[in-house]
């Protein structure tokens, strides 16, 4: 892979982008990334990518030729199996299928925790922060004595979970603390993952004012 170049096309805000960008950090690729506006998707972008989201990922073959990949866990695969550098899943069968579980619990946890930060109204943020608060017990439960998911090393669920927990620590502290309470491996894993230098530079610098933005202009309380 080493003359194959790599392009991830993206948008600044996009948690499924920080996946696949995480993931190259951690491999220590080399690549170039291109923001789209997904309000007004280029036409060069919508040849590319079938469901016409990011991240999709450009390879430029050996022969000239690009490749195209889309669907962040299907690239984030594809980086581990193809990549130098240690693999992002244990090497025993059984743990590395209960890892690729929790990344697919990880689906409904961002879903839920999406609509409790972008909720309007108190009664749809009560809700939505119980039901994120439900799925955050289940990863307590699970969790060892990290830092990361499966201890002492960095791997592709932590690569899932970092930019969903990323958003807590860019609101109100007082609403972060509210989710988090009482789940100290929870909260100790969420401060592992922020320190992380993959996950901090997965992000453009202005991430956190782009975000609070984002929630002021879809009048959600959580941006108060």
């Amino acid at each position: 892979m080493t003359d194959t170049s790599l392009t991830l096309i993206s948008h600044p805000l996009c948690p499924f982008v920080q996946r696949a960008a995480i993931t190259l950090l951690e491999k220590g690729v080399p690549f170039e990334r291109i923001n789209v506006d997904l309000s007004a998707k280029p036409d060069w972008f919508l040849a590319l990518s079938p469901t016409g989201k990011v991240p999709v990922l450009k390879l430029r073959q050996p022969d000239g030729e690009d490749a195209v990949l889309f669907e962040s866990m299907v690239i984030c695969e594809y980086l581990n199996e193809t990549q130098d550098g240690a693999s992002m899943y244990p090497q025993d069968p059984l743990a590395r299928a209960r890892h690729r579980a929790w990344i697919e619990f990880a689906t409904q946890t961002l879903t839920d925790g999406w609509q409790f930060l972008h909720a309007v109204d108190a009664p749809t943020a009560d809700a939505r922060r119980t039901a994120f608060r439900d799925k955050l017990h289940k990863l307590e439960a699970e969790l060892g004595v990290g830092p990361y998911f499966a201890g002492t090393d960095f791997g592709m669920v932590d690569a899932v979970y970092a930019p969903l927990f990323r958003y807590f620590g860019i609101i109100n502290p007082a609403v972060s603390q509210a989710v988090f309470e009482g789940l100290p491996r929870v909260s100790a894993w969420r401060a592992a993952l922020a320190a992380r230098p993959s996950v901090q530079d997965a992000v453009v610098p202005d991430y956190a004012d782009r975000f609070r933005n984002h929630l002021r202009q879809n009048g959600a309380l959580a941006a108060a």
